[in-house]
């Protein structure tokens, strides 16, 4: 989750929330957070959810409801495409989807002929819940990408919004690369305008939730460098949320939110 929540305006005073500082470890950025309620979080997201599952509302992004979809129509077109690639319905893999937000944001695109299975990958207490209130045939969750494909052949991995909160991303993309999935989808990743890494404390606003946490801006020639051997990158777009084509650090422009489609060149080599 990130917003552009810093003044745009150079006479105006920074807000407290947003990204900023520019630092050496994680521990480092872990000593000044200042914790969060992870039990409200989930509450306040499934609380939010259940209301789209049951159509009492249209769209959750962040445990905030919306009154109209904003369609990630990237990743849909994207999916199709995969779709025409492989020749039959996905199993898809949702690294960080929360309780199913972008599952039940696209489910209507989410026919038989596209999607066989989509499964959310999360923390425990996620996992938990999911598997609880939301998991219905198609939609089911899983605490590691490694229990899920010993589970089944995962095709398409979609990765939104997630990736700048670990604390070893490359490492991540390390072990997701080793297994060679067909297809990989990144959204709603932060990238610095600087050509490097940046580690950053990010503060969440209270109207949201009250949290802050470690988040990493990457450098756009260091990331794509890591799929180079495995894939090629089909397609670069920005992000679909209003407000996350530019965020700010410190208060002035910093980075962008954006997007990369790869495809396995060893199983798709043209």
């Amino acid at each position: 989750m990130f917003k552009a929540l810093f003044s745009k305006s150079s006479k105006q005073k920074p807000a407290p929330y947003g990204w900023s500082g520019d630092y050496r470890s994680w521990e480092q950025v872990k000593a000044k957070t200042g914790g969060y309620d992870e039990g409200g979080i989930i509450r306040r997201t499934r609380e939010a959810l259940l209301q789209v599952k049951s159509g009492a509302a249209v769209y959750e992004r962040d445990a905030v409801l919306f009154d109209e979809k904003i369609y990630p129509h990237a990743l849909i077109a994207f999916l199709k495409h995969s779709v025409a690639l492989k020749k039959q319905p996905l199993n898809i893999v949702d690294f960080g989807g929360s309780l199913g937000s972008t599952y039940y944001q696209i489910i209507e695109f989410l026919t038989p002929d596209v999607c066989e299975s989509w499964t959310v990958v999360e923390q425990e207490h996620y996992v938990k819940v999911g598997k609880a209130d939301f998991e219905d045939g198609k939609l089911c969750f899983s605490s590691s990408i490694a229990d899920c494909a010993a589970s089944r052949s995962i095709d398409f991995v979609l990765i939104s919004g997630s990736l700048q909160y670990l604390e070893a991303p490359y490492i991540f993309l390390e072990q997701l690369l080793a297994y060679n999935f067909d297809f990989l989808l990144f959204d709603r990743t932060a990238f610095h305008q600087a050509d490097t890494d940046r580690l950053t404390l990010q503060t969440v606003p209270p109207e949201i939730y009250e949290a802050s946490y470690p988040a990493w801006f990457f450098g756009r020639t260091n990331f794509l460098s890591r799929f180079k051997d495995k894939y090629r990158m089909i397609a670069e777009f920005p992000t679909y949320v209003p407000g996350e084509d530019l965020l700010y650090i410190d208060g002035r422009p910093g980075g962008n939110g954006k997007g990369f489609y790869f495809i396995n060149t060893v199983k798709y080599p043209n």
